[in-house]
């Protein structure tokens, strides 16, 4: 059992703090997925300093726009939580974190600097540095992004107050290596059921295992590849894996059912009732139940907005592999990109970790398009209106 951090007493951040030493002072607040809220009262405390944003929350979600009256408005968005705490090489938590190198090469260790709160970090000094960029912009924090897709808050927000995050594009700062990374996987969960007959483990004839029966079901995922898909000129790897089996109910019993977890990541190209229709029928005459599931994004680079967000990296995109939040922008209209500092391998890792140089860039990336003139008659690049409803994904 996960045990989640005590409230502690309030914490301050200093926005014009070093973007490292920020980085810092965030991760330091431990915010595992369900115990947000002492660094969303920070970052509340924090944003509400600034005489230019207007500042919203709802839960540990917290909202801060400015309304300066340009011809079109960005998001940014950057989930608070992190996975529970990892261990070091030597035993101890990764938390509180420390830095190692200097100038260009220092890196920031320990949970949450890579998987998101350099992004976070990033997006906060921001917020309070650019008074008046030459796009309105809303910085969304949000809450219990790693849990179940029920529990994220950025879905709660697009649910209650799909007004709060409507723009004529966002940015989600994932881990990407201060690439852009378009779109997204879709992810789809289910368990597989096996039956069998119990017995005496002594006289295994009188009974059938079900965990034995498992095995062509393992071989055969373990089998196929569900390979790459290209969408709209982005490579989506696709992947099937086992990642749970349970069965039995004491040593001397020959196990009666078994039930094996199965997630498939697939490419935005085809909805998750059509991945899930193809996965069924890979898995033709096994019981199959879906547990949870969510839409994939297609990269939406063509949209003028968003492609300026890559032109202004100067970087050629790549797909994403794995799912995120720009999901749920997609179902709102809003053309999205992950943009974020720190690798996404590293992403949960024990050895967590983001470059400093990868914070910078990220920085000088985002402020660099967020104040740049606009051309005469700029405007909405197909956004959603605000108050606009969507069928947002699980």
């Amino acid at each position: 059992m996960t045990t989640l951090p005590t409230a502690g007493p309030p914490a301050a951040l200093d926005l014009s703090a070093d973007l490292a030493d920020l980085l810092q002072a965030v991760c330091d607040v431990e915010s595992v997925s369900g115990a947000e809220t002492r660094l969303a009262d920070a970052v509340e405390a924090a944003l509400s300093a600034c005489a230019h944003l207007e500042v919203l929350r709802d839960g540990d979600a917290v909202v801060a726009r400015t309304h300066l009256g340009r011809a079109s408005r960005v998001v940014v968005a950057g989930h608070l939580d992190t996975v529970p705490l990892g261990r070091r090489e030597d035993g101890s938590p990764n938390l509180p974190t420390w830095r190692t190198g200097e100038g260009a090469d220092a890196v920031v260790h320990g949970r949450g600097t890579c998987d998101m709160k350099g992004g976070v970090a990033v997006a906060l000094s921001l917020a309070a540095s650019l008074v008046e960029p030459a796009r309105d912009v809303t910085w969304v924090f949000y809450d219990h992004e790693e849990v179940e897709a029920e529990l994220n808050g950025l879905g709660r927000l697009a649910a209650s107050h799909p007004d709060w995050l409507a723009g004529d594009v966002a940015v989600l700062g994932e881990p990407t290596s201060a690439a852009v990374e378009g779109g997204c996987n879709g992810t789809l969960r289910v368990e597989v059921h096996l039956r069998g007959v119990p017995a005496h483990s002594a006289r295994p004839w009188r009974g059938r295992n079900a965990v034995h029966a498992a095995a062509p079901l393992l071989a055969l995922l373990a089998d196929h590849d569900p390979g790459e898909r290209e969408v709209d000129g982005l490579v989506f790897r696709q992947s099937l894996q086992a990642v749970g089996i349970r069965g039995g109910t004491a040593g001397n019993v020959v196990p009666d059912a078994c039930v094996v977890t199965v997630n498939h990541r697939f490419a935005p190209d085809r909805t998750l009732a059509q991945a899930e229709a193809d996965l069924r029928e890979l898995l033709a005459g096994y019981e199959v139940v879906r547990t949870d599931g969510a839409e994939g994004a297609r990269p939406g680079l063509d949209r003028p907005a968003a492609a300026a967000v890559v032109a202004a990296t100067g970087e050629e995109p790549r797909a994403k592999l794995g799912w995120t939040d720009v999901a749920r922008f997609s179902a709102l209209g809003v053309p999205a990109v992950n943009l974020g500092p720190g690798d996404p391998l590293l992403a949960h890792a024990d050895d967590e970790r983001c470059p400093v140089a990868d914070l910078h860039r990220c920085a000088d990336v985002l402020r660099t398009w967020l104040t740049e003139p606009q051309e005469q008659g700029a405007g909405p690049s197909g956004g959603r209106a605000a108050g606009a409803s969507a069928t947002i994904a699980p």
